[in-house]
């Protein structure tokens, strides 16, 4: 590891988040899309007394230069000009506006933000993100730019890392992100997912675990327990970007495995303490969450920048 990242972190700073009001898109009554999380997440933390509302930064708009060295320019101005075809603007399942990208470069730069903090820091977190169906020249399943991506490139680029490792334990196989680092050996791309669930078609991540349908916590945890060790040992990443996403839950509409809160509060709790163990920095975007009470989706978020302020600091 390089000496930015292989130091005792310091907590001056105590945990910060990712938020805008940017975050939460108008989308059509009934759309399946839990939008109103983005504005509730921030809330009841604050609310509860986990953290402090100077805790919250808001992000500034990704510049085209960064967005750039992981998206196609073809794709790009398609967006900027909202000249998406129909078909391409059902592929990614949100109303097209200008709005919308906006979002998507005020997020992605939220991630790049989470990344140099979690550099000097430890742990930074994101209320938004995890976007991870957006390929360079396409988006889908409710992601039109990549920020995990974007935010890994950006820090290649400017030589701020060498090696990062992606960990992706939303329910749905990250397949924009195995396509986008398919060749790049300083990304190694794990993906943890139902193996029946969307995409019908995966791409190949450096390694993927697809689990039956149902799984349970033992068999899940038991699973990630063997694993990420051994990948954080093979990979000695510089950085870890971890998706932390909440649709593993049994409620979860879109999800169809069987975890419980419990489950997936120790899921986040074993990452983030092996993290915190190896010294590995550490930035955190949200990802999927479909549950049918918003309360559940809340909760099993919240729990996740629970254990950050609790491991970290």
């Amino acid at each position: 590891m390089n000496s930015s990242s292989s130091k005792k972190f310091s907590s001056k700073l105590g945990l910060q988040i990712a938020f805008s009001p940017i975050y939460k898109y108008k989308l059509p009554e009934k759309h399946r899309f839990p939008m109103i999380k983005y504005e509730l997440i921030p809330e009841q933390l604050i609310y509860e007394g986990t953290i402090s509302e100077s805790q919250l930064f808001h992000p500034e708009k990704l510049s085209e230069e960064i967005l750039l060295h992981t998206h196609d320019l073809i794709y790009w101005d398609k967006l900027k000009n909202l000249t998406l075809s129909e078909k391409e603007i059902r592929r990614i399942g949100f109303p097209l506006s200008l709005n919308l990208i906006e979002r998507g470069r005020h997020i992605a730069q939220g991630t790049i933000d989470c990344a140099y903090l979690a550099l000097q820091n430890g742990c930074a977190m994101n209320v938004a993100g995890g976007t991870h169906h957006s390929f360079a020249d396409h988006g889908e399943g409710f992601c039109v730019l990549n920020d995990f991506a974007i935010a890994a490139n950006h820090l290649l680029v400017e030589k701020i890392v060498e090696k990062i490792l992606i960990v992706d334990l939303d329910v749905h196989q990250g397949n924009g992100t195995a396509k986008l680092f398919e060749n790049n050996h300083k990304v190694f791309t794990f993906s943890m997912h139902g193996a029946m669930n969307y995409p019908s078609r995966k791409e190949k991540s450096d390694l993927d675990i697809g689990l039956p349908d149902k799984t349970k916590d033992n068999y899940y945890l038991r699973t990630l327990h063997n694993t990420l060790p051994h990948l954080i040992d093979l990979v000695q990443p510089d950085l870890i970007f971890y998706l932390s996403g909440v649709d593993i839950l049994e409620t979860d509409k879109l999800g169809r495995l069987s975890m419980s809160l419990d489950g997936a509060k120790n899921r986040d709790r074993f990452v983030l303490e092996l993290c915190k163990k190896n010294n590995i920095p550490l930035a955190i975007s949200m990802g999927g969450g479909y549950s049918e009470r918003i309360a559940t989706i809340i909760d099993a978020h919240v729990n996740t920048f629970r254990l950050a302020q609790e491991i970290f600091f």
